[in-house]
């Protein structure tokens, strides 16, 4: 495999583009600087037979109050929205793909997430 090639998983493609259309929506609220960027990396952990996206952004960050209720449903820091983005994001990613998400970092520089999903 080259640098980046990943291993096929089963996935409902729909529910996924879901998943990144939420998480991209949210860096871009987050963004509070001139040159924003956002990185999806695919990894292929063969030890645990998982693809692992980390996802990254360089937007202000989730404060620290706001780190364990991230997932939970109704929580919003925008003034527009229901704040189950990203409840809905854990559940697609758990319930219908088996995997996990979880944020492995925040700071004012920036948030990332790792998306575990199991190879096919």
């Amino acid at each position: 495999m080259k640098l980046h090639e990943t291993p096929p998983i089963l996935a409902n493609a729909q529910l996924l583009h879901w998943v990144f259309e939420n998480l991209i929506r949210n860096s871009l609220d987050a963004m509070d600087k001139a040159d924003g960027w956002i990185q999806i990396e695919p990894t292929h952990d063969k030890r645990h037979s998982d693809v692992v996206i980390q996802y990254a952004d360089n937007g202000s960050g989730i404060t620290r109050e706001n780190q364990r209720k991230i997932f939970e449903p109704g929580m919003s820091t925008k003034a527009h929205g229901w704040g189950l983005g990203l409840t809905v994001v854990q559940r697609i990613i758990r319930e219908y793909h088996h995997g996990s998400i979880r944020m492995i970092k925040t700071s004012p520089d920036g948030t990332t997430f790792e998306i575990r999903l199991p190879v096919a």
